[in-house]
């Protein structure tokens, strides 16, 4: 009887285990024309809570490879969202500016609208629901 109930303790743990590791949408954003190899790329998926206010709710970063990246973020709920992209030229984990308010560093958005002035949530929201999703982010 106990090698009963720890066999389906054990199929049931191991179920569990294998339904939790597959939630979750999976987005991979490629980013081509970094202006050089030095430094990395950071970017963050946000909510509207932390769009513009420091980390997202999932970050990464990569090395840059002929002015290349390719980020992938796992598992990421169901729900609105928008990803921002810096090139940290000097890895100090922040957006550099110029005396005027200008960033020095190059930045990009999901949707790629890169009108003037700061960049605002509904310029770069999307939607995950039920299927992976792939953007190409331009600096």
């Amino acid at each position: 009887m106990k090698s009963l109930v720890l066999s389906l303790a054990l199929f049931f743990m191991v179920f569990t285990i294998n339904a939790q590791e597959d939630k979750g949408i999976t987005i991979t954003v490629t980013i081509d024309n970094v202006t050089s190899d030095q430094g990395k790329v950071l970017a963050a998926i946000h909510t509207p809570e932390t769009f513009m206010r420091g980390p997202g709710v999932l970050n990464a970063e990569s090395e840059i490879s002929e002015g290349k990246v390719k980020l992938t973020f796992e598992n990421v709920s169901e729900g609105t969202y928008a990803i921002m992209a810096m090139h940290d030229v000097n890895n100090n984990k922040q957006m550099d500016f110029e005396a005027n308010g200008m960033p020095k560093e190059s930045y990009g958005m999901s949707g790629n609208d890169m009108t003037m002035g700061p960049p605002n949530f509904e310029m770069a929201k999307f939607d995950v629901a039920d299927k992976d999703l792939e953007f190409n982010i331009r600096f």
